[in-house]
């Protein structure tokens, strides 16, 4: 039985332009980065090309680009390294949507000494640039708002926020895991300060990202030792991964338009379907700011859990919500936060399309899930309710 791998949300394959690229610098070009003979400098050479792919990919310099271990160092960092330096206070602002890696790292800010106010949503995810205004106090130092939500896929007016920070002048720090290689990204439109991306989104490999610096932003390290990364993040450049991470980049830069066209008409189809095909069903989201590759879903008096293991016994991979937060009993803080009762964020569905989804693949869910759904409600205690 072929597989359909729904989870591009969760983690991307790598591409094989981007393992090709990576190869040689696993061995023939294996040289430290920081060394001054021919093989390190080899691999400085990769790591500069590499940034460089970077920073065109969001319209950045080369030198706003800093290479860390995937997106949870980023937001870490963005948020840690702004706190820590000081400039204008301790307050942040960010939303009740963001990912774990923003929000645990504000939790443990607020442990600290920091104030941080966590604002709302509306009913699809959306966040209403006056809450922002409305929240700033004369000691707010950063926002963060992220990008595309990795649950529900709900994209945020980030220029908007930015005319407000900038009046201000307070940092604004957005997660763009999710978004960047999929949708345009470009701080300069943007505005943002800072901006975090993971390789492993967009068909690179795991444990490598970057978080763009906008150039004058005042930034803590949070990894001391050696000075790489121009004294921003000290540890021996992740050769291999850094390089993947650059072809990625180039990569989206090629296809992103027309992939995303294609994405969009196989998830528009998909959302069509199930929502015809199952009674009680909603889409979690905004129904057209959202990224072109993803669809989420509620099913009253299922668990998207159970949802999600029987899909798997039909071939398909699909996730309940977020990859990081997959062993979690708990319901979903995104659907919470979008008003759902407790036992429709339970109910949630994830499918998450990418680079080899096919027609054939949305075909196989639309045949296999109304029955799964169907079945679950049989057995359940509140099918009634």
């Amino acid at each position: 039985m072929k597989r359909c791998y729904f989870d591009y949300a969760a983690t991307t394959p790598v591409a094989p332009e981007v393992l090709e690229a990576m190869l040689p610098y696993f061995k023939d070009r294996s040289g430290n980065p920081s060394a001054i003979y021919a093989e390190g400098q080899l691999a400085r050479q990769a790591v500069e090309h590499a940034r460089a792919s970077v920073a065109g990919l969001i319209n950045a310099r080369p030198d706003e680009v800093v290479f860390l271990s995937g997106g949870t160092e980023a937001d870490n960092m963005a948020l840690s390294g702004v706190a820590a330096a000081g400039c204008k206070g301790r307050h942040i602002i960010t939303t009740a949507i963001e990912h774990h890696a923003v929000l645990e790292t504000c939790h443990q800010l607020e442990k600290n000494g920091a104030a941080v106010t966590y604002l709302p949503v509306d009913a699809e995810g959306r966040l209403d640039p006056a809450e922002v205004r409305q929240a700033i106090r004369p000691d707010t130092a950063l926002v963060s708002v992220i990008m595309a939500n990795n649950e529900i896929g709900t994209l945020q007016d980030l220029a908007e926020i930015s005319g407000i920070t900038r009046e201000h002048g307070i940092l604004l720090h957005t997660d763009a895991v999710q978004a960047a290689g999929r949708v345009p990204v470009d701080v300069q439109a943007l505005g943002v300060d800072l901006l975090s991306i993971s390789a492993h989104k967009l068909y690179g490999p795991k444990g490598v990202g970057a978080l763009y610096i906008r150039k004058g932003t005042r930034i803590v390290p949070i990894v001391w030792g050696g000075g790489q990364e121009r004294g921003r993040r000290s540890g021996t450049e992740n050769v291999p991964g850094i390089v993947g991470l650059g072809k990625a980049a180039e990569t989206a830069v090629s296809m992103m338009a027309s992939e995303a066209a294609r994405l969009a008409a196989l998830r528009d189809k998909l959302i069509a379907g199930v929502l015809a095909a199952v009674p009680a069903s909603r889409l979690n989201g905004h129904p057209s700011h959202r990224l072109p590759n993803n669809a989420n879903f509620s099913f009253d008096h299922v668990e998207g859990e159970s949802v999600c293991l029987n899909l798997d016994l039909e071939g398909v991979s699909a996730s309940p919500g977020s990859a990081c937060s997959s062993t979690s009993t708990a319901p979903s803080h995104v659907l919470l936060a979008l008003g759902l009762p407790p036992h429709q964020a339970f109910g949630s569905l994830r499918l998450s399309l990418g680079r080899w989804t096919t027609e054939a693949d949305i075909d196989r869910v639309l045949a296999v899930l109304p029955g799964i759904v169907a079945r679950l409600r049989a057995m359940s205690p509140f099918r009634n309710q």
